[in-house]
């Protein structure tokens, strides 16, 4: 099998913004800048949590900095070496309503073609439940 076919496609920020370029009917060299600043915006807005924020986007989702716990006893799997990890902080998605219910649609309905053999395919999950 070719490594190139299985591939999932990468989209760019310059992806995004002849997205909104089209969109709002504006040359992609003003939409990008408006995508850059937005980008911006956000990742200044996590990096600067004190030290947990959400930031909702209606009928988008939710992106949020949490804290984590200390490890005091985690092991380092290859040496067997027991490693303290301090508290940080990670990051989080989770899809808005609208979203979550698009992603959620059967990819059938949607005119997708699953392969035969694979695990999504209608016949392989009747046997598997």
């Amino acid at each position: 099998m070719d490594s190139q076919t299985d591939r999932v496609p990468t989209l760019t920020k310059k992806d995004v913004a002849r997205r909104v370029s089209a969109e709002i009917g504006e040359p992609l060299y003003k939409c990008e800048p408006w995508v850059q600043a937005t980008i911006e915006a956000l990742r200044d807005l996590m990096t600067s949590a004190d030290p947990e924020v959400r930031i909702e986007l209606r009928d988008f989702g939710v992106f949020e900095v949490k804290k984590t716990k200390a490890k005091p006893k985690a092991r380092n799997p290859k040496t067997n070496e027991t490693v303290f990890i301090p508290a940080r902080r990670k990051t989080h998605f989770k899809a808005g309503k609208r979203l979550r219910e698009a992603l959620q649609q059967p990819l059938e309905e949607l005119g997708y073609d699953i392969p035969e053999g694979s695990a999504d395919h209608p016949s392989q999950r009747s046997r598997a439940a």
